[in-house]
């Protein structure tokens, strides 16, 4: 695995978060991507705290972004948080795909295919660069319904920002 490092100005544009899963994906199967977090972990714990803070909002964001009506129909609030999981685990082409084609969701629901391991990830190298428990406050909410535009009875286009106020609520042990 080869992790390109990253400049403090650029960490905070999503391409240095999609490219960061991209280098830190395993080969072979990877079932509920416990070792792409594990990775993912291992090179935030290395990485300055604006790293993994930054990890942590574009994490949150794209969680947020998939928190729609048309996806999360029928599932329970679990279900639907660790399918979302699993899409940002796929990449930004399968992530890309299920914002503009919400059939291309039916697979993870349908498999059960989860990834809920991904959020602790900040979490966990957040404590370990600092040797403190991370109480984490990102812009938008990762929770499963948080995103109301997008459970409205006719969403919204997605924005390029989350709406003030928004807060996450669960937190990692």
């Amino acid at each position: 695995m080869v992790v390109r490092p990253l400049r403090h100005a650029r960490w905070c544009e999503r391409r240095h978060f999609w490219q960061l899963i991209e280098d830190c994906r395993p080969t072979g199967p990877d079932p509920g991507s416990e070792r792409l977090a594990a990775a993912l972990t291992e090179h935030l714990a290395q990485s300055p705290v604006f790293v993994v803070t930054g990890f942590a909002e574009q994490l949150a964001w794209a969680l947020y972004r998939l928190g729609r009506k048309e996806l999360g129909h029928g599932l329970s609030g679990d279900a639907f948080f660790c399918t979302r999981c699993a899409v940002v685990a796929a990449g930004r082409g399968v992530f890309e795909d299920v914002l503009h084609d919400p059939g291309a969701f039916a697979p993870f629901t349908t498999d059960r295919i989860w990834a809920e391991s991904l959020l602790c990830i900040p979490d966990h190298a957040y404590e370990y660069v600092t040797g403190e428990e991370w109480h984490r406050n990102t812009h938008y909410s990762y929770e499963s319904y948080s995103n109301t535009g997008g459970w409205a009875a006719t969403p919204p286009p997605m924005r390029q920002s989350p709406p003030p106020g928004d807060r996450p609520h669960g937190m990692c042990a």
